[in-house]
């Protein structure tokens, strides 16, 4: 009895689930969650097949006319148990009138078992707390999460063998308008690292508290070229869609990181070797491509 996986996912250490839904389905439920995501009365009815103990009964369709369509969000409800209740909020700043018909689909609202908005992603069916495990766990018992992990992921495996899902180059491809910006951006921090270059050639920098003159040199040159690294990255996050494959990754939690993406769309920045710029492995220079005492950003 102690041992059984059931009673085990969530653990009495830190109140919290061990288990969570990872990887491919947890990509794909975050997709079938978007509101863009019909079904045809064909496709409910093979899906329906993957539901473990489904009672036979279709749901209402959400959309009669011309055709009737089913959502997402109704086929991941069939995964829940009925009469479950789950509110998340999203924490940030827009008004609480809105945060009932999010515009962007954030937060969560399950009521009596029914997805009725909200993506359902890492925080609330990972392995975190008071995401949607643990309240069936807590709500329902042991037996009931276990019937949630299976029916969830046959319900999203099935589905997204059948709608598919890669990441080609494309998806690392930024717009015109967003390569000017990114290349705009480290122009600007290049000219400031100049800057700083000269004043510290010319024996005008100032020297920080606590600092000698070539550490304050070093520390203002990372500091710059790191600005050059997060002002490109938040341009290339800007500038994404959720269409996007990867930056559909990197928010449903099952792989990367916007950092990652930044990095591939935009530019992989500066490396800092123990939090500082990559030390001179040779004489005075870090490769023997440069010409010696070189500390411009390239070397």
């Amino acid at each position: 009895q102690l041992a059984l996986v059931p009673h085990n996912i969530v653990s009495p250490q830190r109140n919290g689930p061990l288990m969570g839904i990872v990887q491919d389905t947890l990509c794909g439920i975050y997709k079938i969650c978007r509101r863009d995501i019909f079904l045809s009365k064909e496709q409910v009815m093979n899906t329906m097949m993957w539901v473990p103990d489904w009672d036979g009964v279709i749901p209402p369709p959400a959309i009669l006319k011309p055709r009737p369509r089913w959502t997402g969000k109704q086929m991941i409800s069939m995964a829940l148990p009925s009469g479950l209740n789950l509110l998340r909020v999203d924490k940030d700043g827009s008004p609480l009138s809105e945060k009932f018909s999010p515009l962007n689909d954030g937060g969560l609202l399950i009521h009596s078992g029914q997805l009725m908005y909200g993506m359902l992603s890492k925080k609330t069916v990972g392995a975190s707390g008071g995401g949607v495990i643990h309240t069936i766990f807590n709500e329902y018992g042991p037996d009931t999460a276990v019937a949630f992990f299976n029916g969830a992921q046959a319900i999203v495996g099935y589905w997204l063998l059948h709608n598919g899902f890669s990441i080609g180059i494309g998806d690392t491809i930024p717009d015109e308008l967003t390569i000017q910006r990114i290349e705009n951006c480290v122009r600007v921090r290049k000219q400031e690292v100049e800057e700083i270059t000269t004043s510290a050639t010319d024996n005008t920098l100032e020297a920080l508290p606590g600092m000698n003159v070539r550490e304050t040199f070093e520390s203002k040159v990372s500091r710059a070229l790191n600005n050059a690294r997060d002002e490109a990255g938040s341009e290339t996050e800007k500038s994404l869609k959720d269409l996007n494959n990867a930056i559909q990754m990197a928010r449903s939690g099952s792989k990367g990181s916007t950092i990652n993406i930044s990095q591939m769309t935009a530019v992989v920045g500066q490396q800092s070797v123990e939090g500082k710029r990559i030390p001179f492995g040779f004489k005075y220079r870090t490769l023997p491509h440069f010409t010696k005492d070189d500390y411009s950003p390239e070397s």
